[in-house]
């Protein structure tokens, strides 16, 4: 099974010199906890709901001042839509990422992937089982 069998599709965006709050927002009213930042369709960062948390508001950062761009993860973890489940899993376990965005051959973002998804739609049970196991084990505190 190909992850462009389960993604999700037609996912909202955000540009790079969006507020944080008009992401905040966005991420309100879609009830997701991430957001792939683009620039276009090509895909330049990630901007989840911990980053908004840890990296903004913890900093004391303004939200109408502070861009996406300040707080994003830039060059994420990502996957292509022609990937097998199985390799996605072992990413997402690997890396103890819950949610990965799905990049065409062209580097356009297509969709994304999240355990809900591997939950819901995947086949083998057991390896989401394991990866959402692994995923999960908590890790070190980042403690520099």
């Amino acid at each position: 099974m190909k992850i462009r069998e389960i993604m999700t599709r037609d996912v909202q965006t955000v540009r790079s010199d969006d507020s944080i709050r008009h992401a905040a927002k966005l991420m309100d009213e879609l009830n997701v906890g991430i957001l792939p930042v683009c620039d276009g369709r090509t895909l330049v960062g990630v901007l989840t709901d911990r980053d908004i948390t840890i990296r903004a508001t913890s900093a004391g950062l303004t939200p109408d001042r502070c861009t996406v761009a300040d707080v994003m993860t830039a060059n994420p973890r990502y996957c292509y839509e022609d990937d097998p489940v199985g390799s996605v899993t072992e990413l997402m376990a690997g890396q103890q990422i819950r949610r990965v965005p799905v990049v065409d051959r062209n580097d356009r973002l297509s969709g994304i992937v999240s355990l809900g998804d591997l939950a819901t739609d995947a086949k083998n049970d057991r390896a989401v089982g394991d990866a959402l196991e692994r995923i999960s084990t908590p890790s070190r505190p980042d403690r520099d």
